[in-house]
């Protein structure tokens, strides 16, 4: 299940896309087209720009733009910057693993379930960005 600060930044990218033509947008304008709490999204905007996903401009005219277009930026992408592993469990993850330590993996049948989940869903998370998103809404 992903975090509600991971869906709030996905909703938030997505907002941003679909006003990618208007230029950069104000933060206040995205917590209230939707629906998220003002100080959260700051704090999402902020890690999603120290990744490099997305600048700032201060001033008038100012906002939040895409340092990356929203075509290149993979869903797993946000999901791992925000959430952190996509595996449901530590020794099932690519890029966080960590080994169980009661538990022997090669004859652990929990591990093995838990890679086959992990690589149907890094299939559509990796093929899915979020510019198709926002073309869905």
């Amino acid at each position: 299940m992903i975090s509600k600060k991971t869906q709030y930044g996905l909703k938030a990218l997505t907002y941003l896309a679909q006003q990618e033509s208007m230029g950069p947008v104000l933060i206040a304008d995205i917590a209230e087209k939707k629906n998220i709490p003002l100080k959260f999204l700051e704090s999402i905007l902020l890690d999603l720009r120290k990744a490099g996903l997305l600048e700032s401009k201060k001033g008038k005219g100012g906002g939040y733009f895409f340092a990356v277009p929203p075509a290149k930026i993979k869903v797993a992408t946000v999901i791992r910057l925000l959430d952190g592993p996509i595996a449901l469990l530590p020794c099932a993850s690519l890029n966080f693993y960590k080994k169980c330590d009661d538990c022997d993996e090669r004859s652990c049948g929990l591990n093995h379930i838990m890679r086959e989940v992990r690589d149907a869903s890094l299939r559509i998370l990796e093929e899915r960005t979020v510019a198709d998103i926002a073309e869905e809404y």
